[in-house]
């Protein structure tokens, strides 16, 4: 008998020994674990902006201005506003090293009501839906090439859709490293596919196909509204570059990490951007890329035939990426508004054998599926990606207002006021300007969603009416059991 439990005591230690090693022998507590290097971080930006965007809808920012030259103009300012707005976030969060995004930075900055907010929009809405869009957009891609001459049937794309939700969840909740190498390898994927373009374009321009770039500012539209409404498309695109910022407790050495993997991944993705649309130009009039359904494939098919196959196949591993990425982050953001009592305590659980957020980030994918039940949803995401902006905006001028309220603050990085000064200005214009340019009772409805988060924070955060969580008892002991999480641990220094 004395044998047998010595022999089990000798077991559990060599596990214990062997859960130690993947942090270097420090011992393992019940939080989430510091796994994400430079190179995971490089990719985590890249592999999320470089979504479905550059592939398929271009176009989009070509509407509203009509000519090359400020299309491609637009393309290069959209990526110096998500640099200098990654600037701001990377002394955020290298100020405040919560994980969450901007809701931890709301929360120090203005308090829990406009934190809370941006948690109820950020949960229920722009994230599960973003989460959604990439995924129909693969699911798209995925069935094209099985349906020749016809488009896919809903049911085929939805089923795909929530296939890849399904899949993507998993991996996601069972390992941290599972996912952030799923991530490297579909970031190295489309980076292939990237290549393809940018090289298939500057080969184009050596042999001369210059003359789609001739007068490249003639009969172009510029407004206020036009240039605010194409830099909005452009920004779209580029949605993704304060994703770093949702998962900071789980960067190596945040400092180095978080302002290097910002200041290499977002310039890398602007350049991409850039010659990507210089490379479609080379083959396409502004009228035929407008007409083109998916750039990305009428490209393949011009330049690169008979392998344009390719071009679908790479542009799914994209899409794949982006929607890895984006339920990595903001299951993390699930997690933080748990932790902070603003949704289901079970939600901040974290699970024993696998250290990941697993609860938070099968309720994400949950809410994801609904969003592809009714299909059609790019509507909806144009008018909530307004809101996003609000956020981002508010978010930035917390950083103005931490540099006179919050003086204590240790800053590891310091960048010029001026920055988050332009960025908050920049996030006025684009969140009035459509409301100017286009009114729609969709604004309203939107702007209306956000503040009824104002009625459920006063009735269940301010007044604590604990009866979801009483209800829920018997349902977060059932989940615990059957998912194995636990509470976080509390850090002792």
């Amino acid at each position: 008998m004395g044998e047998e439990s010595l022999k089990k005591r000798k077991g559990e230690h060599k596990g214990r020994e062997d859960r130690q090693s993947i942090q270097n022998h420090e011992p393992q507590t019940m939080n989430l674990q510091k796994q994400v290097g430079l190179v995971s971080g490089i990719c985590m930006i890249v592999g999320t902006i470089i979504g479905s965007g550059i592939f398929v809808s271009p176009k989009s920012v070509l509407a509203n201005v009509e000519a090359v030259g400020p299309c491609l103009t637009v393309w290069a300012a959209c990526g110096v506003l998500a640099t200098l707005g990654a600037l701001c976030f990377a002394e955020l969060g290298t100020m405040i090293t919560k994980s969450g995004g901007e809701y931890p930075y709301l929360m120090e900055a203005f308090g829990p009501i406009p934190a809370f907010l941006f948690s109820w929009t950020s949960l229920l809405v722009t994230k599960p839906s973003s989460f959604a869009i990439i995924c129909l957009s693969f699911a798209e891609y995925a069935s094209a090439p099985f349906y020749p001459g016809c488009d896919p049937p809903q049911v085929v794309i939805k089923c795909l859709a929530a296939a890849a939700i399904v899949v993507i969840t998993i991996v996601n909740s069972l390992s941290v490293k599972l996912g952030s190498y799923l991530q490297n390898f579909l970031t190295a994927a489309k980076m292939i596919i990237v290549t393809i373009i940018i090289v298939s374009g500057i080969v184009l321009l050596a042999k001369g196909k210059t003359e789609n770039f001739k007068d490249s500012f003639k009969d172009s539209k510029i407004s206020v509204s036009s240039i605010s409404l194409a830099f909005y498309n452009g920004l779209w695109a580029y949605d993704g570059w304060n994703q770093l910022n949702y998962i900071t407790e789980e960067l190596k050495n945040p400092y180095r990490n978080l302002p290097l993997s910002i200041i290499i991944g977002i310039p890398l993705v602007t350049v991409c951007y850039v010659l990507i649309n210089i490379s479609y130009f080379t083959v396409m009039t502004s009228t035929e890329l407008l007409q083109s359904q998916a750039v990305a494939v009428t490209f393949g098919d011009r330049v690169l035939y008979p392998a344009s196959w390719i071009v679908p196949l790479f542009v799914v591993f994209s899409t794949l990426g982006s929607a890895n990425g984006t339920c990595f982050t903001a299951g993390r953001l699930v997690y933080v508004a748990g932790r902070e009592g603003h949704m289901l305590k079970v939600l901040s659980y974290i699970s024993v054998k696998h250290l990941t957020p697993a609860p938070a980030i099968i309720f994400y994918g949950a809410i994801a599926i609904i969003y592809i039940i009714p299909g059609d949803i790019d509507t909806l995401i144009n008018y909530f990606s307004f809101a996003v902006w609000i956020f981002y905006g508010l978010t930035v001028l917390g950083l103005i207002v931490m540099r006179f309220t919050r003086k204590e603050l240790r800053r590891p990085i310091r960048i010029p006021i001026i920055i988050p000064v332009i960025v908050t200005l920049v996030a006025i214009l684009l969140v009035l300007a459509p409301i100017i340019s286009a009114p729609e009772l969709a604004y309203l409805y939107c702007i209306l969603f956000i503040l009824s988060g104002l009625i459920v924070y006063v009735l269940f955060v301010h007044f604590k009416f604990n009866w979801p969580q009483k209800i829920s008892k018997p349902i977060t002991m059932h989940l615990q059991m059957l998912l194995e999480v636990v509470p976080e641990e509390e850090v002792t220094q």
